[in-house]
């Protein structure tokens, strides 16, 4: 939102805060699409059950199958969580989803011989977790899948990364409480506490935040650093100066990789000098304060 306000001069902070509330939504509405998903492509072992069932000359492979990937007590548990089905029903996700695509997934993945192996498991609580985890992992790996997502929402490439590892640590989890979706619903802690508080900062600190970076630059110019890492290095120095509680290295860290996912090829580089300088100043100016033991570090 910080650089979509540096390239939109109509775009007012009131609406670019909207904006950051809306994708956050997002991410999380992508989330459950996600879980959605997953049970729909399990739910494709019923029919090849029933397909199976009726084959004049049916193979060994064929009399031995079961839709124990969709009946599990795993999948089962969210199938039956209203919480959940409630969150399906307001989003409408039934009406964004191809089923013919959803069975193109399963059928792909049936042919693998994790799956094979898996309907003839006798270690079978321990089985059903693993062989969830291994359909999402095909399921994200899925030209079709990802396809999906993205037609859905634009930010899948963005958030993806983070919604493929909150849907693993669901998996791992199962089977779950009812209000388990609180766990991963977004938390004023993180939205408003830190990053509306971060862009509040950063958009009407402006100013002063610039007159903190140009004597560091040395030799560059303000003008001839890339918009991005701009944005960076004075979203890190907000978090150095005004979150107490966020480690001064991860901060450096943090924002190094970033760099390195949404700006150029030496920019992470750029950003970790100019940022060990500002935290060398901060520091002996005695602008970084910090709680805990270990937190200067």
């Amino acid at each position: 939102m910080l650089y979509s306000m540096s390239r939109d001069e109509q775009l007012t902070y009131p609406e670019a805060l909207r904006r950051y509330h809306g994708n956050i939504q997002s991410a999380f509405d992508m989330y459950l699409y996600n879980l959605y998903l997953l049970m729909g492509v399990t739910s494709y072992a019923e029919k090849d059950r029933d397909r199976r069932k009726v084959k004049h000359l049916p193979t060994e492979e064929d009399k031995i199958f079961t839709d124990r990937i969709y009946r599990n007590p795993l999948i089962r548990a969210l199938a039956t969580n209203q919480s959940l089905q409630q969150e399906i029903i307001r989003l409408e996700l039934d009406k964004h989803t191809d089923q013919d695509n959803v069975r193109k997934i399963y059928l792909d993945f049936a042919k693998t011989d994790e799956y094979k192996a898996y309907l003839v498991a006798e270690d079978i609580d321990e089985s059903h977790r693993q062989i969830l985890l291994k359909l999402y992992k095909h399921c994200t790996s899925s030209e079709v899948f990802n396809e999906i997502i993205e037609d859905y929402s634009a930010n899948w490439p963005d958030d993806k990364s983070l919604v493929m590892g909150t849907i693993k640590k669901t998996i791992k989890a199962l089977p779950s409480e009812e209000d388990f979706l609180n766990k991963y619903r977004p938390g004023d802690d993180t939205v408003v506490d830190f990053g509306e508080k971060m862009f509040q900062l950063v958009h009407h600190d402006d100013t002063k935040l610039l007159a903190i970076i140009e004597p560091i630059l040395k030799n560059w110019d303000a003008d001839r650093v890339a918009i991005m890492d701009m944005i960076l290095i004075k979203m890190a120095l907000i978090e150095l100066m005004t979150f107490s509680s966020i480690p001064t290295k991860v901060t450096l860290n943090e924002f190094v990789e970033i760099a390195k996912s949404y700006s150029t090829d030496k920019s992470k580089d750029f950003i970790n000098g100019i940022l060990d300088r500002l935290m060398k100043k901060l520091d002996k100016e005695g602008k970084i304060k910090k709680e805990g033991r270990g937190l200067r570090d």
